[in-house]
């Protein structure tokens, strides 16, 4: 399946893997840094791929990091992997580039072992949790924090996405959380399509984290944009 691009030459170039997040993004830099202009390539491939391979395989590594390098030589200033389940492809696309290249969930994961111990990872499909597991354990091990993580898998919902009734997966992940924050201090949405479930929850007793906000301003301050 061919990349899906448009506006090249953008300060930001996102890579998504589901064409739901180019508006999720737009809508941000509307709101955020409406003078910033991005762009935006969709691999629905690469996340299909990993899910009927129960994970992320050599190739699957190797086309991502093909797609993220192809984007980090059409001018922008940084280049963001918004899918999770693809994230350590983006941080080892990295090394290759000339510009960053980096993964949406990073400041989320950064932020949460700042700000909490016992930390609850949410995901709707199941690769997420493991990279998802090992971002988390590293941003704390780089910022010589200690952390407990526990893992909540809402598989059944993401049929649910993938048939396009994203009403039914946000307000399926959203009747979750409020058990899944018993016995923790803080939740994680792991994938950035998770998020607006966040609006159909209600009062949580600990802190709801999710990537596309918090990845987008720290992807607009690397390119030079206050926000």
């Amino acid at each position: 399946m061919p990349p899906s691009f448009r506006q090249h030459g953008a300060a930001i170039a996102f890579l998504h893997t589901a064409a739901v997040h180019i508006e999720t993004f737009n809508e941000l830099a509307r709101e955020l840094a409406p003078d910033l202009k991005i762009s935006h390539a969709v691999r629905e491939d690469l996340l299909i791929a990993t899910e009927k391979a129960g994970g992320v395989t050599p190739a699957i590594s190797i086309r991502t990091q093909e797609a993220l390098l192809a984007l980090a030589e059409g001018g922008a200033r940084v280049v963001v992997c918004t899918c999770s389940t693809l994230g350590a492809e983006a941080e080892k696309a990295a090394g290759e580039a000339d510009i960053p290249i980096m993964r949406i969930d990073r400041p989320m994961a950064d932020r949460a072992v700042r700000e909490g111990v016992r930390i609850g990872i949410c995901a709707a499909l199941a690769p997420t949790i493991a990279p998802t597991r090992a971002l988390i354990a590293n941003s704390a091990a780089r910022a010589g924090r200690d952390c407990m993580m526990r893992e909540f898998l809402f598989d059944d919902v993401w049929p649910a996405f993938r048939a396009g009734r994203l009403d039914d997966y946000y307000t399926g992940i959203a009747a979750r959380l409020a058990d899944a924050a018993k016995d923790v201090d803080m939740l994680v949405l792991a994938q950035a399509s998770m998020a607006p479930a966040a609006r159909h929850a209600g009062a949580l007793s600990v802190p709801l984290l999710s990537s596309p906000r918090i990845g987008f301003e720290a992807a607009a301050r690397i390119a030079g944009v206050g926000v």
